[in-house]
């Protein structure tokens, strides 16, 4: 260290000694208030959500302030507002289940209803929200004080082993598809089960062909590793992680190794942070809370199978087991931690934020989408300027959305 450094270093030591309780009381509230700026100023964005889960169930109102820690979900519009977040991803999600077809046909039927639950929502609450197709979308709802709602299908399931199926998505609104989830499908292997393509399938790599014919963003969240590598062989566009947090980090075949975030961030790609406790810290043992678990699944097997009436019952007993044995949770620390090491490993330009609420994700200090802002404070109190956290909240995300369409106009 130079004298020239040492000497900043040591005056503003003595500074800060200097300072009063009341000093300090006072800079830690220009740390908040300047993050309170700079969270309104910039567009936010939550790619990964999974309400609409909860639109399908009888009585559930998205218009009014629920209470996360009594079931009533981690996401509404009043709280979006509370929370700061413009716009969002509302994930149509559809567990795995037989790859027939009866088992397609349910998968199929299943996210056309959620489908049609996001729209009705959006058209019963014109005044809260607006659905969005487009990244100017968000920016043009934002300025008329609603919400931006885009949609994202979780797990490709749903399009079976019909490719005609993934332009009627697009048609309904869907702006990007999670190619699996925590099982191998049609399309390619999951990162939580046994390989069975070695990667993405021949039909998945049609999937991905038309993807970019189309417009639509791909998701490589939940992917095996040797899927991931053959996404980014096949694709022509940038892809995201849309909501998946550092290997390095957490040890968790959901996350991406470092050696993964560099060929991402050579591709264009962005990853969007996750804030599920498991994939952000490795979980304490809490063998009661397992045993809770295992016999729930065992219980009642495929979910997918499952009436209506029965999933209800199924969420019910889910949360009940939740409050039973509450999860120890990583902190907003922890998640920027992981952002912290994105940006060291391939820069700014690459991370954004997917929380996974209503899907497992909520954090000590962002529990639910109203403290999003929580996650802005600690970003400005480790030293990110506006213009970088600009591109945390919306902008790196946005600029992978427009390089999709831009390969889709230049396709046809």
């Amino acid at each position: 260290m130079s004298l020239k450094s040492f000497s900043r270093t040591a005056l503003a030591g003595l500074f800060f000694l200097s300072l009063s309780a009341a000093d300090l009381v006072s800079l830690e509230e220009t740390v908040e208030q300047r993050a309170a700026a700079i969270h309104d100023a910039v567009l936010t964005i939550d790619t990964h959500v999974d309400t609409p889960m909860r639109l399908t169930q009888p009585g559930y109102d998205i218009a009014k302030k629920n209470d996360p820690r009594k079931g009533g979900g981690k996401l509404d519009f009043p709280r979006m507002k509370e929370g700061g977040l413009d716009a969002v991803f509302f994930a149509v999600f559809v567990g795995q289940g037989p790859r027939t077809a009866e088992g397609n046909q349910r998968a199929k039927k299943e996210a056309l209803e959620t489908l049609e639950a996001i729209d009705k929502a959006i058209k019963t609450n014109s005044g809260l929200a607006e659905k969005a197709l487009t990244p100017d979308d968000a920016y043009r709802i934002e300025k008329k004080q609603k919400r931006a709602i885009y949609i994202g299908l979780e797990n490709g399931y749903p399009v079976g082993r019909d490719l005609t199926m993934v332009k009627r998505y697009y048609d309904l609104g869907v702006r990007y598809i999670t190619l699996c989830h925590t099982r191998n499908n049609d399309i390619c292997d999951s990162s939580t089960d046994k390989a069975e393509h070695n990667g993405v399938s021949l039909f998945g790599k049609k999937v991905i062909e038309e993807m970019n014919r189309l417009g639509m963003v791909i998701d490589v969240s939940h992917i095996s590793d040797e899927a991931f590598a053959d996404v980014l062989k096949y694709t022509k566009a940038p892809v995201i992680a849309s909501h998946s947090c550092a290997r390095a980090i957490c040890d968790n075949p959901r996350n991406l190794s470092d050696h993964m975030l560099r060929a991402l961030a050579e591709n264009g790609g962005v990853i969007q942070m996750c804030i599920l406790s498991d994939y952000i810290k490795t979980p304490e043992p809490n063998p009661e809370r397992d045993a809770a678990v295992k016999a729930l699944r065992a219980k009642y097997k495929s979910f997918s199978e499952l009436s209506d009436k029965e999933k209800q019952k199924v969420r019910k007993e889910w949360f009940e087991l939740q409050e039973k044995f509450p999860r120890n949770l990583a902190n907003v620390s922890d998640v920027v931690d992981h952002i912290d090491h994105v940006v060291k490993v391939v820069g700014i330009d690459h991370v954004g934020v997917g929380t996974d609420f209503d899907g497992g994700g909520g954090v000590d200090g962002c529990f639910d989408v109203s403290e999003l802002g929580n996650i802005t404070i600690e970003l400005v109190r480790r030293g990110y300027s506006e213009e970088q956290i600009r591109k945390i909240w919306a902008g790196n995300f946005m600029r992978v959305f427009r390089a999709v369409e831009k390969v889709a106009e230049e396709t046809v």
